[in-house]
């Protein structure tokens, strides 16, 4: 039996799957309330940068991983122009379809597709640009992951990797003391579950601190990688560059 950590359980690896997809059924209908909520809107700045460091072009084919509600998404889709395309991906159905209709109401349609990020259904370089914004975590194989996105990349195609990381040590017990007492608190309030935002808070110290997930990247096939830390490495993007 292979195992896995699901937060901070060990869990068979398919049950993750599971685990997962059902953490985001429950969070999904007041996902963008609790993001705003639980970041103090820090989430929105750092999403804005990472559009910024994207420096997308008019035409660029553009791959969002883990897209859920569209924030990102929508954001690619103004810069691309009407020869770009940008690819909706969620392997979470509830998520992504929350996220098509908030990008219909905005009067954006774009291919949104259902699929697993360790095995994507795209051919190898298809893409200018790959972005995951706060999914790589929760995913299995993170190497397989990013092989993944490195296969689906043009050569010189720019991967993009928003994610919780470890915070400076300054700021730890405070953070700490956040993640687990107030933040579950404020997913029952809101969100009527503190379970899923306790696995949140989990998998968020389960995940791999900056320089690791660099040399993950590294191993990826991603020649060039760099990191910028975001409020004081409470969030870091990391950039990586297919050869």
């Amino acid at each position: 039996m292979t195992t896995t950590h699901f937060g901070f359980q060990s869990v068979e690896e398919a049950e993750k799957a599971k685990r997962v997809r059902g953490v985001f059924d429950s969070v999904a209908p007041k996902y963008d309330l609790m993001n705003d909520l639980m970041s103090m809107g820090l989430h929105r700045a750092w999403k804005a940068y990472t559009v910024l460091v994207a420096d997308i072009k008019e035409g660029y084919q553009v791959l969002d991983i883990a897209g859920g509600t569209g924030d990102l998404a929508l954001a690619f889709a103004k810069k691309v122009g009407p020869t770009g395309r940008v690819v909706h991906t969620d392997i979470n159905e509830a998520m992504l379809s929350t996220g098509r209709n908030r990008l219909i109401d905005a009067g954006v349609v774009m291919p949104t597709v259902v699929c697993d990020a360790e095995r994507l259904p795209f051919p190898g370089a298809s893409f200018d640009l790959v972005s995951v914004a706060f999914g790589l975590r929760n995913m299995t194989h993170k190497d397989q992951a990013l092989a993944e996105m490195n296969r689906v990349l043009k050569p010189g195609g720019k991967l993009l990797v928003l994610e919780f990381s470890k915070v400076a040590p300054p700021l730890t017990k405070a953070y700490d003391w956040y993640s687990f007492k107030i933040l579950p608190k404020l997913g029952k309030l809101v969100a009527n579950d503190d379970a899923s935002y306790r696995y949140l808070a989990e998998s968020i110290r389960m995940h791999p601190g900056q320089e690791e997930l660099k040399t993950m990247m590294h191993k990826g096939g991603f020649g060039h990688v760099d990191y910028h830390n975001l409020t004081g490495g409470l969030v870091a993007l990391h950039v990586g560059i297919k050869c």
